[in-house]
């Protein structure tokens, strides 16, 4: 009798590249991908986190994160792949760092037009890395040791603009030129240029650190005297107090369109939209403090912006103006909206964890800077005290 052999049903196929969490001290997972290469196991960190799902923007947030990994995970998958097939040759790491860069830096002065900022610190980038080890090196020879020497370079480098006893370059320019790097590999990283970032095995303690700014912020008293001063453009002057309410970013505060404004289960209103800078999903709740700086609908659609606000730097220019009349002696930006958003809340007695949550950060740190400066502020206030009771 010839016995029939089992056939498994829907046999398990193992995975060359696997998906894995780490937990995190601020009880975020971070997630990166574990494979063999070469012999050697690989862990590939991706910078995507999953977080604790308290709200529906948090899930919303985390499919994302996901939804990036797996595409990140089967473009591995098929590199690999094709590696192992012998379709997959070196000659792409003898790409030019420099001339990369460049070609880079060209790519983001199309995009931004007038916004040249990138473009400049790349080429200062190009300038230094020249410096550093010549402009013939090419990405077959950017591995761990050279990025631990480019930091080590950084801590000596001096500004190449001033041409009379050179200054060391700051610590923050130091961090900056780091992190330019460490983005221009990224993308070379993507577009299979080199198949594992050398600068993920390079240990925060080693990397340039940035000094930690002054954060400037406007008090209550000081939003009543914006408020009771005429600004030229006053569709700025209310985005700006919207957002010194909300915390809601410039960039954001441009986009938001009338279908973004909302009623949640309540029926109280909250603002629905996906943040520019992380393409995070937000939910956030809008005080009614907050809504009297919407500029009335009238006839506009629901796909209409709410506000009609000029470039960045001309915001800056009229709002520098309007504090200055307001007899205000600090340097303001838009940006310092989202400070005073912080460290209004957090003067408020909102907790710690809710005005994170309120900001979008994805580490409780960035919060904590606004609490030290609450704290502070509080010392100062007490310390006015001293000495007033004295016979």
């Amino acid at each position: 009798m010839v016995t029939k052999k089992k056939v498994k049903k829907n046999p398990k196929i193992k995975e060359p590249v696997k998906i894995r969490f780490k937990k995190l001290a601020n009880g975020n997972q971070s997630i990166y991908l574990d494979y063999y290469h070469d012999g050697k196991r690989e862990y590939d960190f991706l910078k995507l986190y999953i977080l604790p799902e308290h709200t529906p923007a948090d899930k919303a947030s985390n499919q994302h994160a996901l939804s990036l990994a797996n595409s990140i995970k089967a473009k591995r998958i098929v590199a690999l792949q094709n590696e192992s097939h012998g379709f997959k040759t070196k000659a792409s790491k003898k790409v030019n760092l420099c001339l990369f860069i460049q070609r880079v830096a060209e790519e983001q002065l199309a995009k931004t037009g007038n916004r040249q900022s990138m473009y400049h610190s790349l080429l200062s980038l190009i300038r230094h890395i020249t410096t550093y080890k010549g402009d013939s090196i090419t990405f077959a020879q950017v591995d761990e040791d050279y990025l631990k020497g480019f930091i080590s370079y950084l801590k000596t480098a001096t500004n190449k603009a001033v041409k009379n006893n050179p200054p060391i370059i700051s610590q923050n320019t130091q961090n900056k030129l780091y992190n330019k790097l460490c983005y221009i590999l990224s993308i070379a990283e993507r577009e299979g240029v080199i198949f594992n970032n050398p600068a993920n095995k390079i240990a925060t303690a080693d990397k340039p650190k940035a000094k930690e700014g002054e954060r400037e912020y406007l008090t209550v008293n000081e939003l009543k005297q914006l408020i009771r001063t005429d600004c030229k453009n006053p569709q700025l002057k209310h985005a700006y107090l919207f957002c010194s309410l909300t915390g809601i970013r410039f960039s954001d505060a441009k986009i938001i369109k009338w279908a973004d404004i909302r009623s949640d289960n309540a029926g109280e209103a909250e603002l629905q939209f996906r943040m520019k800078k992380t393409g995070r999903l937000m939910y956030l709740p809008v005080s009614k403090e907050a809504l009297k700086w919407l500029p009335d609908q009238n006839d506009a659609k629901d796909e209409d912006l709410v506000y009609s606000l000029p470039r960045n730097d001309h915001a800056n220019d009229i709002l520098k103006q309007w504090v200055k009349d307001a007899k205000i002696k600090k340097k303001i930006t838009f940006h310092c909206s989202r400070h005073t958003a912080a460290t209004l809340n957090l003067s408020l007695g909102v907790p710690l964890e809710v005005v994170s949550k309120l900001l979008g950060h994805t580490k409780i740190s960035t919060t904590q800077i606004y609490a030290k400066i609450v704290s502070e502020a509080r010392r100062e206030a007490v310390d006015k005290q001293n000495g007033i009771l004295d016979l």
